[in-house]
């Protein structure tokens, strides 16, 4: 009883609390709400975060070629969508998680696979914005011309919109459903 009594270890964050864990990268005793369970075991939250910061290899100039090239593929996709909406129409929730791959797989070869976190947000923003641009248009000729044709031009460009943007934002922050 004595031994185990003076090995009593406690957590560096949390003084109070008697632990029997520690880090696998720095050894410092962790209780259960300060541990993160990583494939290789338990870490501390400071040394989950210094590693993930080895992870984002983005360039300053990866940002504008990743948004150009988001931003004009989402405005093509966009435009193609307005234009044949009564083609396309319902079938536009099955093209659009195909073009934000496509748009994805774009913004991967540009940046050459560099990855970041805000880079992630800048292409998917780009994507909104290119996929919702031609929906403004389209609005704005609504006031000026009546007609039901020209709300069903408005309303698929932004079920595009959504629908590209959520996918180009869950490929590149690499989640896998």
């Amino acid at each position: 009883m004595t031994e185990t009594d003076s090995q009593t270890q406690y957590c560096y964050v949390h003084p109070n609390r008697a632990t029997v864990l520690r880090c696998n990268r720095c050894e410092r005793p962790i209780c259960t709400s300060c541990a993160v369970l990583t494939p290789t075991g338990y870490r501390c939250k400071e040394c989950v975060r210094g590693q993930q910061k080895i992870f984002d290899t983005a360039r300053w100039w990866d940002y504008p070629a990743a948004i150009l090239v988001a931003f004009g593929l989402s405005m093509v996709g966009s435009l193609l969508v307005s234009r044949f909406s009564g083609i396309f129409g319902f079938f536009t929730i099955f093209i659009a998680p195909i073009a934000g791959m496509i748009i994805t797989e774009a913004v991967r070869f540009v940046v050459h696979k560099r990855r970041s976190k805000n880079l992630t947000w800048a292409a998917s923003g780009a994507a909104f914005v290119g996929g919702i641009i031609n929906s403004v248009v389209v609005l704005i000729s609504i006031f000026s011309i009546t007609g039901l044709m020209m709300l069903f031009s408005f309303i698929w460009p932004i079920v595009f919109a959504v629908l590209v943007t959520s996918t180009v934002y869950y490929r590149l922050a690499g989640i896998r459903l």
